[in-house]
């Protein structure tokens, strides 16, 4: 099978399902705005041709597409970087290749547009409205009240995400917003945010996995010193997670959603009631995927691969942990100087420590506030979740990454 596959060399992460798709015998064509001498030696690896055009001119990006096109018979079009969607949903039209048109592909991007499907499926969804100016902003405000959600309409992740607790607070961010084209105003919903991820082949879900924030995402971008964790639960079918697992089905059955990745976002009220956050038709970010691969010993960028190449999932998909990863921040700015409490947690929690990369000796602190990982993360996993939690916790306090 030809694949075409966007970006395969940025994020980081398309590396591995480039790889995926060539090791379950794709043939696979890369087309990526770097040289092709930056693009990740695994991925070069892993491509059968590479073409460099320019994402920031869609109309020259199908030219070249057209231009593959009859030269090889491209039989599927990937992208996994939501950036890139509405552009992998043209070539599909262009080339006339099965996949999500750009119709579908839209409430995937537009979250008010998804949630506007999502309604009109019975799903519960905070309550919502769309705002293109500070006036229509003021206007949602009055309608859902306070405590509320201000996020970008197109928004990945928790970019550009406020929490808004009066009108003092209001006013303080929306000049943060200036550049946002579009907004989304929700209701906020309290209680614990878990995710519902899957692959599916054909509209069949073939593996699905729960993560579970500790905190809640927008928390941790809020405050500096949080530690923040993200757990692929181990048991995604007990009792008090069934409401989300019922309702993922019933969202994708909704977006009509067929052939690939997903990843939902969704909340769990005090009174047990699940409440729709968004779905992406990618993988999670934030390296989840590893922590879904450390949970049950399994390579699921192969099984993704497997199942858009052969409609179907061969390896055993046994969960057999709670894989925590717990992002770290440095204390100071400037250069990392060392590890504080390192070397001593390696010891004790010795052999539930699955990975550990932390931003090296000597270089700069990252930014905090522009990515999750922030300066490194270290992953712990155990079949109990509570023992699995109480680790991830030491690694959150004790665990120190000093810069000076």
């Amino acid at each position: 099978m030809n694949v075409l596959f966007l970006s395969p060399g940025f994020p980081t992460e398309m590396t591995d399902f480039v790889r995926g798709l060539a090791e379950v015998g794709a043939n696979v064509i890369g087309l990526g705005d770097q040289p092709e001498h930056n693009v990740p030696e695994k991925a070069r690896r892993a491509l059968a041709a590479y073409y460099q055009v320019s994402f920031s001119r869609p109309e020259s990006v199908l030219e070249t597409a057209a231009a593959i096109g009859e030269r090889v018979r491209i039989e599927r079009i990937e992208s996994l970087w939501e950036p890139l969607m509405i552009l992998a949903a043209q070539i599909r039209e262009l080339l006339r290749v099965p996949g999500m048109s750009q119709v579908e592909t839209v409430p995937f991007r537009d979250k008010e547009a998804m949630k506007q499907v999502l309604d009109a499926a019975g799903i519960r969804t905070p309550h919502h409205h769309s705002a293109k100016s500070v006036d229509d902003v003021w206007k949602a405000i009055e309608q859902i009240g306070y405590p509320a959600i201000v996020k970008p309409i197109a928004g990945a992740g928790s970019a550009d995400t406020f929490r808004v607790n009066d009108r003092a607070q209001l006013e303080k961010i929306l000049p943060k917003l200036r550049h946002v084209e579009e907004v989304s105003v929700e209701e906020f919903v309290d209680g614990e945010e878990f995710t519902f991820d899957t692959i599916c082949s054909e509209g069949r879900v073939l593996f699905y996995n729960m993560c579970w924030y500790r905190p809640r995402p927008l928390i941790g971008k809020t405050h500096e010193w949080v530690s923040q964790q993200t757990v692929a639960l181990r048991d995604p079918d007990v009792p008090y997670l069934a409401a989300g697992k019922e309702m993922g089905h019933q969202v994708l059955k909704a977006m009509n959603f067929r052939d690939g990745f997903t990843h939902m976002e969704w909340y769990l009220g005090p009174d047990g009631e699940a409440v729709f956050g968004e779905i992406g038709a990618r993988p999670p970010g934030g390296q989840t995927v590893d922590a879904m691969n450390f949970a049950s010993d399994v390579d699921l960028f192969r099984s993704w691969a497997e199942a858009a190449v052969h409609g179907r999932i061969s390896q055993p998909l046994e969960r057999k942990f709670n894989a925590a990863t717990v992002f770290k921040r440095a204390i100071g700015e400037g250069r990392i100087l060392r590890y504080v409490g390192l070397d001593r947690l390696l010891a004790e929690l010795d052999p539930w420590v699955a990975a550990v990369e932390l931003n090296p000796i000597g270089a700069l602190r990252r930014n905090w506030k522009q990515q999750l990982v922030g300066d490194g993360m270290v992953v712990v996993r155990h079949p109990d979740l509570q023992t699995c939690a109480e680790m991830a916790d030491r690694i959150g306090t004790e665990l120190q990454i000093i810069a000076g």
